[in-house]
């Protein structure tokens, strides 16, 4: 079973506005008006995961994340604790430990770190209440140059054979793969994709795209590369190769960004 990367929550905060745009234009697509229950699989370090409590303040939220380090980050930001925090990874979280079942469960950028995550939709979707909401968001970007030319300097590091194992993430569905898969479960479902032009200016460091991927992507590079000159080998041509890639310009560096989007909404009728 592949471990987890590490996370940085400071890191991860730097790009906050941008990074939220994804999960707001996700949940605007679920229809749910007085849920009982709100999931966040993947909660990271709780911003978002705030924001289903704000938008229904009656509703139990659960944030389940497999970093510790998040998860304190997101129990700092809840001073009233609003949210129930929970430490599992989602291959083995169990939606029968909630005790009730889910009226909205949401996964934003989390499953393209979960191996065989389609498996795991049929337990979501049958964990849901009646007429309940399954949302999913994950990158699309895995062949852009930002993630191309880090496969590319692996292979070109002393340590190749483990930077490269390490890199080669589960894969991603299309829209097209979510709907049909949940389609056939009883499910209405609005699949889509959208490409944000994320602007990033001079004020985000010399290397915006490195300090953006630092976060996320490059995590399984910097987890094994702990010795600082073995990971300086990887940074400097990667940042060179990333700075041609996504050149500064007048207005700043632009960094398009393909994001994957579907929201199922179970048929299932009440018993009751």
């Amino acid at each position: 079973m592949r471990e987890q990367p590490s996370w940085d929550p400071g890191a991860y905060a730097r790009f906050a506005a941008q990074r939220s745009r994804p999960f707001a234009d996700l949940t605007f697509r679920i229809g749910a008006q007085s849920p009982t229950l709100v999931v966040d699989l993947g909660c990271g370090n709780g911003p978002s995961t705030m924001s289903l409590a704000h938008r229904w303040p009656d509703a139990r939220v659960v944030g389940v994340d497999a970093s510790e380090s998040m998860l304190e980050a997101a129990r700092d930001l809840d001073a009233d604790g609003r949210v129930e925090w929970v430490q599992a990874d989602l291959r083995e979280w169990d939606p029968a430990s909630l005790g009730q079942p889910a009226d909205v469960i949401v996964t934003n950028s989390t499953l393209q770190w979960v191996p065989r995550h389609l498996d795991l939709l049929p337990t979501w979707v049958e964990s849901l209440a009646p007429g309940g909401w399954l949302a999913i968001q994950v990158p699309g970007n895995f062949d852009a140059p930002s993630h191309r030319l880090m496969r590319e300097v692996a292979e070109r590091h002393e340590r190749a054979g483990e930077l490269t194992a390490a890199l080669d993430l589960p894969a991603v569905g299309e829209p097209a793969t979510y709907h049909r898969f949940l389609s056939r479960h009883d499910c209405v479902v609005d699949a889509w994709e959208t490409t944000y032009l994320h602007v990033l200016d001079s004020g985000e460091g010399d290397h915006p795209v490195l300090d953006w991927v630092r976060a996320t992507g490059l995590r399984p590079v910097i987890d094994i590369l702990e010795d600082e000159d073995e990971l300086e080998a990887f940074l400097e041509p990667y940042a060179e190769a990333l700075d041609e890639a996504y050149p500064r310009t007048a207005e700043g560096v632009y960094f398009p960004f393909r994001r994957v989007f579907a929201v199922a909404h179970t048929e299932r009728e009440s018993e009751g």
